[in-house]
Parts: C-alpha cells; structure tokens; sequence
C-alpha cells in the first residue's frame, strides 16, 4: 500500500485555490486600473523599477500571495491526514481458533487426548503472536460456542483456551467458522485469521461448511484448516451391539475451505506433526505494513512557511507596493 488519506474528502478544500488565484488576478487588474486613472507619473515609476529588476520586483510583489497559497494547501492536506506504509513497523493481526470440541475428540490416539493435544499445541501459537496481535477461541460441536474473545492478552487467552472441556456432541464445522469469522471482525484489523481445526464430518449447525466459506470470502477472511488424524484407526466408543465406532476425516471439506479462502490445509498425524503445524501456521501469518500519519509534517512545513510569510510581508527586503 502506498501514500493515503485517512479524510480524504477534505481535499476538496483545495478547490478553494483556483478561486483566490481568479480573484487575485482580479485584484491586481484593477488595481492597475486604477492607478491609470489616478496618477501617470506612477505608473512612470512602476515602468522604471520593472525595466531595471523586472523579475525579481515581480517575485518579490507576489511572494505572500504565493506563499500564503502554499500554506493553505498545506493546511488541508495535513487535515486530510495522510498516511504512509512504516517499513519499520508492522500491523497486528486479528487471529481465532475455531476447535473441535466434539465426542470424538475424546479419542485416546493422541495423548491423553486429542482435544488436549490441540490444545497444547494451540498454546504454542498463541505464544508466537506479537504484542499487537489479538487472539479469540472458538469452540464446535452441535453448536458453536465462544470461549475467549478477541483480546490482545496472550495469557488470558491461554487460561480460557486450558478451561475449555471436552464435550459430548457432534460436529458444525459451518457454525464454527462462521463464528470465528464474525469474531475476526469485531476489531478493525487488515490482516484476519482463521485457524479451524476438526477431526470429523460436519453433521450439525445450521450453518453449511459452503455458506460459511461464501462468509469467509465476503470478509476476505485467510482460513487455515487442520485434520485431526492418525495413522490407525482411532476407536472414539463403541454402538448398542459392542461394535467399535471411528473417527471419520472430512479432509475434502477442510481443503476446499481452505483453498477458497486463501488459506492452507494440514493433515495432522499425532502430537508432534500437530505441534509443528501450530508453530508453522504462527510463522506463515504474513502482517501488513503499518500505516503511518505524516500529517505533523504538513503542519510542522506550515509553521515554517508561515514565518516566511511574515518574514516576506515585515522583513528588510519587502517590496511596498
């Protein structure tokens, strides 16, 4: 992003400019006009000087109008506050988990479980966000719950992030990434994040993984989706007959969320490559060059200008004119 106006439509004022120019014109024109009429033996003076120092009796005459133009023009810029990309700073970045906290996160594949291996290995994201950016938990199952909003306190956000507890329900991939989105823009940032992680099939909510995907577009919300697997089956309990129930990966759906959105999908195997999933996605997260405000500038070149001014109107080498 390059030079900006945080008001630009304060520049309009500019358009007082052309106005003083034609009415300084004006001005000058009858100005001369009168002094045809008043005396010719000014106007015989005013001839001499200029034929001996034309050009700099002409700067010198018209320096405060000139001058004063310039201050203006300063003074409106400055107010329409421009803004200038930082190259030694960069903005924060609004980032949410969205975390499967359905029954089958209770499986035992990762240890002890696979809802606390996510949580551990969110815990080293959080920990590799900078000071300005904001991090928010989302938690799904048959619903979608909040269980940190956005907040730029990294230790609160692990405190809420080990309160959360395992639940018994089934899984809304839509309404969790729904929700997360919406809470990715309750803070005005450039940069927003999505991280989602699942271990199953979406079969609740009321919102589709697709309508949530159309949300995700609409905000230019960035996703990352990460499957929850194993390399084995993973036994998450058992039917009315005895029969073992497994967990079921719906990585087409992760991937297509994450490609449409911008984002990344990763498959996760055990604790480790979970770990370093987490810790690759904090170093992926690109931020924005922060903008800048240089309106002090302006106003800092107005003062000055306006010495100059009033240096040119009282100074040694005014022209009385």
């Amino acid at each position: 992003m390059g030079f900006s106006f945080a008001n630009s439509w304060v520049l309009l004022f500019l358009l007082i400019i052309p106005l003083l120019l034609y009415f300084y014109k004006l001005y000058w024109r009858k100005r001369k006009e009168a002094a045809l009429k008043f005396s010719a033996l000014n106007i015989m003076k005013e001839v001499s000087a200029t034929s001996r120092n034309r050009r700099g009796v002409w700067i010198r005459a018209h320096l405060p109008f000139l001058t004063l133009i310039i201050i203006i023009s300063l003074i409106v810029v400055g107010l329409a506050d421009p803004t200038i990309p930082l190259k030694s700073a960069k903005e924060g970045v609004n980032v949410v988990l969205a975390i499967d906290d359905s029954g089958s996160m209770q499986a035992t594949d990762y240890q002890p479980t696979r809802l606390e291996a996510a949580k551990s290995a969110a815990e080293i994201l959080i920990r590799s966000l900078k000071p300005k950016d904001n991090v928010g938990i989302v938690i799904f199952e048959s619903g979608a719950t909040t269980a940190c909003y956005l907040t730029p306190f990294k230790d609160k956000a692990i405190r809420k992030l080990e309160g959360i507890e395992q639940k018994e329900g089934r899984t809304a991939i839509g309404d969790g990434l729904s929700l997360a989105i919406d809470m990715a823009t309750s803070i005005p940032n450039k940069k927003k994040v999505v991280i989602l992680l699942s271990d199953g099939v979406n079969n609740a909510g009321v919102v589709s993984p697709q309508e949530a995907i159309q949300f995700a577009r609409a905000t230019k919300m960035q996703v990352y989706t990460i499957g929850l697997g194993s390399d084995q089956p993973a036994v998450i309990g058992y039917d009315f007959f005895g029969n073992p129930q497994y967990a079921e990966l719906d990585e087409e759906t992760l991937k297509r969320i994450a490609v449409e959105t911008g984002g990344k999908y990763y498959k996760s195997v055990n604790e480790r490559t979970l770990d370093e999933i987490y810790a690759n996605i904090g170093e992926t997260i690109e931020r924005e060059w922060e903008d800048t405000s240089i309106k002090d500038w302006f106003f800092i070149a107005t003062f000055i200008m306006l010495l100059i001014n009033i240096y040119i109107i009282y100074g040694k080498y005014r022209v009385v004119v």
